[in-house]
């Protein structure tokens, strides 16, 4: 994740190797996939091109850009953004929930 000099929200830049090739296709095709599945409510899908501020008080602790992610070879990069608030308050705000209810 960078920091970002905004007073609100960051981005998490995430690159990996994989074996297999894979197209930037299928890989937004998994990361949809998942939040309209067992991520739903903490992942979000996002096509539009968005900035940090467009992300303030959204308490998904993940929203995938999709329109950065990029495939070089076997090289896969992507982009997910989250308030560093709010996200994070949503993810305790549900743990708690869940212990309570044990």
């Amino acid at each position: 994740a960078m920091r970002v000099p905004v007073p609100d929200g960051s981005v998490t830049d995430f690159t990996a190797v994989v074996r297999n090739p894979l197209d930037a296709a299928a890989i937004n095709a998994a990361f949809k996939k998942a939040s309209e599945g067992a991520m739903k409510g903490i992942l979000e899908y996002n096509v539009d091109p968005i900035v940090s501020t467009d992300i303030i008080g959204n308490h998904h602790s993940c929203i995938f850009d999709s329109e950065l992610t990029m495939v070089i070879d076997n090289v896969v990069k992507v982009v997910g953004w989250y308030d560093n608030e709010a996200g994070y308050s949503a993810r305790l705000a549900q743990l708690a929930t869940k212990l309570a209810h044990m």
